[in-house]
């Protein structure tokens, strides 16, 4: 989202450690369905936009030595723009492309291409299939992963990535509610990051890629972990925070990013229409209103800050202000 809005740099081919957005290519899809539904526009009929869209998503399917469904993404090329563990295929990523390539189905023409919109229908399964086997979280498929045995080799094999039980983090196993669940933040060989991200599991909650029990196995999670999530400032980006020697190596000591920081656990209020959005979605609008209520009483005598550091709740003013 942040890679969406005009940066103050005479430099527009500047990137943080010169990684370019993944993530503002997939958003233009989305944010164009949103206005095309608001508005009855015919804009995204437009050869613009419809060329667009094209040269979106065959970047986003070109082949390469990657086989995997989800789309692969390095550190510092979504909103999360510092290095915070997330190379690989996180799940904010994964959302995002699920719901892009919904958006583009609908507002592709009739003439388009049949075989590249057939390609898009079968990564649509492909990859809800693989975020369904692989990132789901519940106390059921943690008792899976806590029983993995490891090394196997057949088509049978439930431990395809060869993950090491041990690796489970012991603060899990509190967090998880016993109705709950979630998507997890990366799978890779030999490694599962089981953080919470927040915009990972809403998008996927409003592309319908978690729906039924799942979407409300999400939601109650967040209600009943109101204290970690939530507390004086919606919302927190991720759970838990990295801290100590994690923190040190992972980040490269970055100050930025230290412990209930920026993206290392801080609060961001913009996220704040991703839990309106699922509330009203899913029938809990009080929970909205609920969060809306403690935004009220902090946001505008802080003067709108960016984001909110951690439990104290120091605020962190904007780098760059919104435009006028």
């Amino acid at each position: 989202m942040l890679e969406l809005l005009p940066k103050h740099n005479p430099n527009v081919d500047s990137a943080i450690g010169r990684v370019a957005s993944v993530d503002s290519g997939l958003w233009w899809i989305i944010l164009l369905r949103a206005y095309t539904r608001w508005t009855g526009d015919s804009l995204a009929e437009s050869p613009n936009c419809q060329r667009a869209m094209h040269l979106i998503l065959r970047l986003c399917f070109s082949e390469g030595c990657d086989t995997s469904p989800a789309l692969l993404c390095a550190d510092g090329c979504s909103m999360i723009d510092r290095r915070m563990g997330i190379y690989g295929y996180p799940i904010e990523i994964q959302s995002l492309f699920f719901m892009a390539m919904r958006c583009a189905l609908s507002m592709l023409k009739q003439d388009s291409d049949a075989d590249f919109v057939n390609h898009i229908t079968k990564r649509i399964q492909a990859l809800s299939c693989h975020l369904h086997s692989y990132y789901w979280l519940d106390f059921q498929r943690l008792n899976d992963i806590y029983r993995y045995k490891t090394e196997e080799y057949s088509q049978i094999a439930l431990n395809k990535f060869n993950v090491i039980p041990e690796s489970i983090p012991d603060w899990i196993f509190d967090f998880i509610p016993s109705h709950g669940g979630y998507f997890i933040g990366n799978v890779s060989p030999a490694r599962m990051d089981f953080r919470w991200f927040f915009l990972g599991n809403f998008i996927a909650i409003l592309s319908s890629l978690a729906a039924g029990e799942q979407a409300e196995a999400i939601l109650y999670l967040v209600k009943e972990r109101w204290e970690e999530l939530i507390r004086e400032m919606p919302l927190k980006i991720c759970y838990p925070a990295m801290e100590n020697q994690e923190w040190q190596i992972v980040t490269g000591y970055d100050p930025e990013n230290s412990r209930w920081s920026y993206h290392n656990g801080g609060s961001w209020p913009v996220l704040l229409w991703l839990l309106v959005a699922v509330s009203v979605k899913l029938g809990r609008p009080h929970l909205a209103r609920r969060a809306m209520e403690l935004m009220e009483r902090r946001l505008a005598k802080d003067e709108f800050p960016k984001y909110y550091n951690g439990c104290s709740m120091i605020d962190r003013r904007m780098e760059m202000p919104f435009p006028n």
